[in-house]
């Protein structure tokens, strides 16, 4: 039978007290100035390394030479300086995020690029040439996967009912982050056995990180072209993961702003909306269901739900109701023909709640918000088993992985 490939590593990994100083945001989830005033003077902040440009001038472009360069040197500062130690020996790992009352935990192992390749890590997104060049640079910059892709997978009980022992062990590091949610981290005491379970592991997908896969996967295969004596096995052809259950995961809404009505007035839109589906003023912005999304227009009229008619259930993509809206409203009603390209509307991300809708609105910079329900993860495995590309901005993990926590060496 076919399975994933599961593969111990020596991890680089901060030391205890020093685990919160050390990890940091991913490096995709805040620009240049946001990654300057996280660091400020923490001079062990692993922004320093997936960020580098901010410790060079202002005009220099972040796909400069330069900033892999920079990179490579702040990485081997937190070496030299015991900010970041190295693994004696190959392990897995475990890492527990808890945000609230949610809890997930994880499998960090190193996944073979053959598996992505070969579409036993499966995939959900388009990647953007620039983006995969940049994390490609980096890696072969610092020689070194500095941020885990985030993938899942069918839940197994073997492997549940052994995590929930190895946590009971003591952990490598445990802090609250500044924007409270807990880490913890463990090495894996039962780790042949923890290896054997992982054996009915079929398939996994990428939740979180399509670049850094497509970025590893290029990585490795140039590091391959430049050694005249290569054979499969070293180390360049493993990645760095943290496997989730898929029922552990928490996903977000990824809701939607537009600029203009499109030359439409208020009343012309609703109008426009009622022809399509059924529309319905509510005081609740958050819909209760898929197959619904709430609208808002400003504190009056303030928000309605719609509700989408004519879903095509048996659609992976066509039943999504970020297609719905784009299909069925944003393109034939507010003219956004290409979402990816299109400046006149954004996304904005579950986390911000509806509040931030409200304030984009009632501040002129939107027209119009859609608060909308939740990708499922029952929908996500099911457009990637289809080999279909979900739409843009589909889905919003919730916690996001630190980085600096974990990181795999190729060498």
């Amino acid at each position: 039978m076919t399975h994933l490939r599961i593969h111990p590593f020596n991890a680089v990994y901060p030391p205890n007290s020093d685990a919160a100083k050390v990890s940091s945001v991913p490096y995709d989830v805040v620009n240049r100035k946001e990654a300057k005033a996280l660091a400020g003077q923490n001079e062990h902040s692993f922004l320093r390394v997936v960020r580098s440009e901010i410790d060079l001038p202002d005009d220099c472009s972040p796909y400069d030479a330069s900033v892999y360069k920079k990179a490579a040197t702040n990485y081997a500062s937190l070496l030299a300086s015991g900010a970041l130690t190295k693994d004696r020996e190959a392990s897995l790992y475990l890492y527990r995020q808890c945000m609230g009352n949610h809890h997930q935990v994880g499998l960090v192992a190193c996944c073979h690029v053959g598996d992505y390749k070969n579409n036993l890590i499966r995939k959900h997104e388009k990647t953007r040439k620039v983006k995969e060049d940049d994390r490609t640079n980096h890696v072969l910059g610092i020689r070194a996967n500095s941020g885990p892709v985030f993938l899942t997978y069918r839940a197994q009980p073997t492997i549940d009912s052994i995590v929930e022992e190895e946590m009971n062990k003591r952990p490598m590091f445990h802090f609250v982050a500044e924007d409270g949610v807990t880490h913890t981290g463990w090495r894996v005491e039962r780790k042949d056995q923890l290896l054997k379970a992982c054996e009915a592991i079929e398939l996994a997908y990428v939740a979180d990180g399509h670049h850094r896969s497509a970025s590893a996967a290029r990585a490795a295969a140039t590091l391959a072209e430049q050694n005249t004596n290569h054979d499969g096995n070293e180390e360049y052809n493993w990645f760095l993961t943290v496997l989730f259950p898929a029922n552990q995961l928490h996903i977000l809404p990824y809701n939607r702003v537009v600029l203009d009505l499109h030359e439409n007035s208020t009343e012309e839109f609703l109008a426009k909306l009622e022809g399509i589906g059924r529309v319905s003023k509510t005081n609740n912005p958050n819909p209760e269901s898929s197959g619904t999304c709430c609208i808002y227009l400003g504190k009056e009229p303030g928000w309605y739900k719609f509700d989408f008619a004519d879903i095509d259930s048996s659609d992976p993509i066509a039943s999504l109701d970020v297609d719905l809206l784009q299909q069925k409203v944003l393109s034939p009603l507010l003219g956004i023909s290409d979402p990816r390209r299109d400046t006149r509307v954004d996304f904005v991300g579950g986390i911000r709640g509806t509040d931030e809708l409200e304030l984009r609105v009632d501040e002129g910079d939107a027209a119009i918000a859609f608060s909308m329900y939740a990708t499922t993860i029952e929908q996500l495995l099911g457009v990637a088993d289809a080999n279909l590309i979900m739409p843009p901005k589909s889905t919003w993990f919730e916690p996001k992985l630190r980085s600096g926590l974990f990181s795999h060496e190729l060498d």
